[in-house]
């Protein structure tokens, strides 16, 4: 039978015989099928089968002589997506040259695995083979060991102790238990205060309701004052309305300033609360003073801290004075409020054009300060308003002083009354300002006259004495003494203004601070320019101690713990704490605190044992007491009033115990 094998543009290759060579089929054929018969097949079964071979229509037909070309293709590894036209400039060269080639630039790894294997010659595979052998004949060993023990056993029993017979040794150990130590603190608890109310459902509503009618009153307030301003007025007011801007988000940057700056400095504020120094129990009559912060700003490099000021009611909050001593060298002038909260930056700052002398807040309004300036200028700020201006001040019209004001001292009067304070200057007056509703009413007290130091009946001469500094005693409120500038002290009523109650000589040079024990309304502290602080006794007209520091004394202050504790600044940048009742010559601590620097002011915390120091290069001190320069008010069970009037009462007697021990002859100076 005849077959047909057919080829649709592809060759089909047969079993054919590998020294057949190929052949081309006749151009007759390639456009019909081949016939072939069975014996014809059978007769070349191992000769190559025909291939039928389609060219499409659209293939390029080409010579013999184009087919038996040769074309020489080189294929290369390089990848296709590495610039091979880099060119960098050749400063050398001073021209562009190409960049040739790097060695890694076409290389790509597309599998990487870090394996165990190790060659068999290597020193690693070595010494692993020669492990394995020398563990396998150990075991060998000891296998062979057993096996001879037990043939060697009379009753053949199994060898049961499963102990190992080569390297065991029984041994008995007894550790000691450490003993225990108990430990129990008792800590005070705190004060607890009973509060009860009832609360119903309409004072809910009618609390809800009145919040809601004061935000919508706000809300109007602000829309009215947005209508009313015009240009930066009106940026303001959007400003406030702004959430970024908002009181609520200051509030809240505060806090966290706070809490970053604690975290920031949390050894010295552990060491402000909680550290004591122990070696207070190994010596005794003395003390030491341990720094903690200091307050300082950008702005008051270049000033001088004139005064500092503690807040009645906010203990932690202190307010510093910048300005200037030098009278050749005088500017603008500085307010900070800083707070222990945050010892980094002040809370408040206010400007002044003129230099700030002296600060004082009211005791009992704490927001209100009043400040007196250089150029003899009041003024009373609210620091509630957070504003650089002052409520009130005074000006030539009111009234004013003609030279520095150097202290200033609120009037605790009656509520219904206005709010009062007094000044006293350099001018020689010690006037009184009242605070009406629109201005400073300026009222003279007292001209300080100059009083001759020789007896004679003409006492009083021409001119007035400089004020330097004054302080109103704590008891008899009418009373007052003045210090001034050629080392006098007088002792003044508010009442007599014509003439001084009492002189008190024993100064040379110009008096820097007066200050009235807190606990006994007799005695009083003085420091002057020639090195010395005197204890007074404001019936004496002479001082009953005297303490010679050996450099000009900036300020004095006594304790708010003690009625024998007072502390003193040196111009050579030492703090010297005495306390009478322990040392009545020398002092219980003399510490420097400023390098190449002179220490202005001291004043002790009302409640924290904190005692802070200024000096002349713009910066203030904090310094905790150790536990000899203070004492802790103990109140025990009973209530917080009548622990402090007894206090009050054992402080007293102190001063009086001291004061009868004291030589009552005067002191020649």
């Amino acid at each position: 039978r005849p077959f047909i094998t057919t080829d649709e543009g592809l060759s089909v290759m047969r079993r054919v015989k590998r020294s057949a060579p190929l052949r081309k089929a006749p151009r007759e054929t390639e456009k019909h099928c081949s016939v072939m018969t069975m014996p014809d097949i059978e007769d070349n079964v191992y000769q190559e089968p025909y291939r039928l071979i389609k060219i499409p229509s659209e293939q390029l037909e080409l010579t013999d002589a184009e087919l038996s070309e040769e074309h020489t293709r080189v294929l290369t590894a390089n990848d296709p997506n590495v610039p091979n036209n880099i060119t960098k400039y050749n400063y050398q060269s001073r021209s562009y040259k190409v960049d040739a080639p790097g060695a890694l630039d076409h290389l790509a790894i597309h599998l990487s695995i870090e394996g165990s294997l190790l060659h068999n010659e290597s020193l690693d595979a070595r010494e692993q083979t020669s492990y394995c052998q020398k563990t396998k004949d150990e075991l060998m060993e000891s296998k062979k060991a057993i096996d001879e023990h037990v043939k060697g056993d009379e009753d053949g029993a199994i060898f049961e102790n499963r102990k190992n017979q080569f390297n065991y040794s029984e041994r008995a150990i007894q550790t000691f238990n450490n003993p225990f130590r108990e430990r129990c603190i008792s800590t005070r608890p705190p004060a607890v205060v009973d509060y009860a109310g009832v609360v119903s459902q309409w004072e809910i509503y009618d609390r809800y309701l009145s919040d809601y009618t004061m935000k919508l009153a706000e809300q109007r307030m602000l829309k009215a004052q947005e209508r009313s301003s015009v240009g930066p007025a009106a940026s303001s007011s959007v400003r406030d309305t702004d959430m970024v801007h908002s009181e609520r988000m200051c509030s809240a940057l505060r806090i966290l300033e706070r809490i970053v700056n604690q975290n920031a400095g949390d050894e010295i504020f552990q060491d402000f609360k909680y550290w004591e120094d122990a070696s207070d129990a190994f010596r005794d009559g003395e003390g030491s003073l341990l720094p903690l912060w200091r307050f300082h700003t950008g702005r008051s490099k270049r000033k001088q801290v004139t005064a500092l000021a503690w807040n009645p009611k906010f203990s932690d909050m202190l307010a510093a004075g910048f300005g200037s001593y030098d009278f050749m060298r005088q500017g603008t002038g500085m307010i900070c409020c800083f707070s222990l909260k945050n010892t980094s930056s002040p809370e408040y700052t206010f400007l002044t054009e003129s230099g700030v002398m002296c600060l004082s807040f009211h005791p009992i309004q704490c927001s209100l300060l009043a400040v007196g300036c250089y150029d003899g200028l009041v003024m009373v700020f609210d620091i509630r308003l957070k504003i650089n201006h002052p409520i009130y001040t005074s000006s030539i019209q009111t009234g004013k002083h003609t030279d520095p004001v150097w202290q200033v001292h609120w009037q605790i009067e009656d509520v219904a009354k206005e709010l009062s304070f007094f000044s006293v200057s350099s001018d020689g007056r010690v006037a009184n300002w009242s605070m009406s509703k629109n201005e400073l009413k300026m009222e003279p007290i007292m001209q300080l006259k100059l009083v001759s130091s020789i007896e004679t009946d003409d006492a009083l001469l021409s001119g007035l004495a400089g004020g330097c500094c004054f302080d109103f005693n704590h008891v008899a409120e009418y009373l007052f003494i003045v210090g001034t500038e050629e080392g006098k002290i007088h002792k003044c009523s508010k009442a007599y203004s014509g003439q001084y109650l009492q002189t008190y000589e024993g100064h040379h040079m110009a008096v820097y601070a007066v200050r009235w024990n807190p606990f006994h309304h007799q005695v009083f502290l003085s420091s002057s320019a020639d090195w010395t602080v005197k204890l007074w006794d404001h019936e004496c007209s002479s001082p009953i101690m005297s303490f010679d520091l050996g450099n000009s004394v900036g300020d004095v202050a006594w304790s708010p713990c003690s009625s024998t504790v007072f502390a003193a600044v040196a111009s050579d940048g030492k703090v010297h704490v005495f306390d009478l009742a322990a040392n009545k010559h020398e002092p219980l601590c003399e510490q420097k605190v400023a390098k190449r620097a002179r220490l202005t002011h001291v004043s002790f915390s009302p409640c924290d044992p904190i005692l802070v120091v200024s000096d002349d290069r713009g910066g203030a001190s904090a310094l905790k007491l150790s536990p000899n320069l203070r004492v802790v008010v103990n109140q025990g069970e009973s209530a917080p009033g009548l622990a402090q009037r007894a206090h009050c009462k054992e402080q007293f007697d102190h001063m009086n115990r001291l004061l009868a021990s004291i030589d009552s002859s005067p002191l020649e100076t």
